[in-house]
């Protein structure tokens, strides 16, 4: 196995291990923290698979405005803990 393919497989492992956190996670802003990670693996497998340009936009949009704007609406609302 060369060192590509055992890098490509590392981080695929790891995109579906930070997607099964993010499911099975009770904490929101955690579960929304888990999804961004994910999201930033998966623009380094696009990456690691010659498609710069895929990486680039899953980062920006997948990983970075779908996480803020998550943690926004985490933030904006209330917990029943709270009520």
């Amino acid at each position: 196995m060369t060192l590509w393919a055992a890098m490509l497989t590392m981080a695929l492992v790891m995109v579906v291990i930070a997607s099964v956190l993010a499911v099975v996670l009770r904490d929101l802003l955690a579960a929304a923290l888990a999804l961004g990670a994910q999201g930033l693996l998966l623009s380094l497998a696009f990456y690691l698979l010659q498609a710069p340009d895929v990486a680039i936009a899953q980062a920006g949009v997948g990983a970075a405005l779908t996480t803020a704007i998550f943690l926004l609406a985490i933030w904006k609302t209330r917990r029943k803990e709270e009520e």
